[in-house]
């Protein structure tokens, strides 16, 4: 999966419920479309949210 200029090499069989993955990123809506093709894709319902984590800003997605 790309999110902006970063390849991610995700294990999406271990993205259990209740989990939470960051993505550091400055194009937000850009990124949203990406993760967002993918789960519908595999059928993986999650939640975003944009947030700072460590003084970086990026999204952060939850596995429902």
């Amino acid at each position: 999966m790309r999110v902006g200029e970063i390849d991610y090499d995700i294990d999406w069989r271990t993205f259990r419920k209740g989990r939470s993955m960051f993505f550091p990123c400055l194009d937000i809506v850009g990124a949203k479309q990406s993760i967002t093709e993918v789960c519908k894709r595999l059928r993986i319902k999650i939640l975003m949210k944009v947030v700072i984590c460590d003084g970086i800003r990026g999204l952060r997605i939850w596995r429902q």
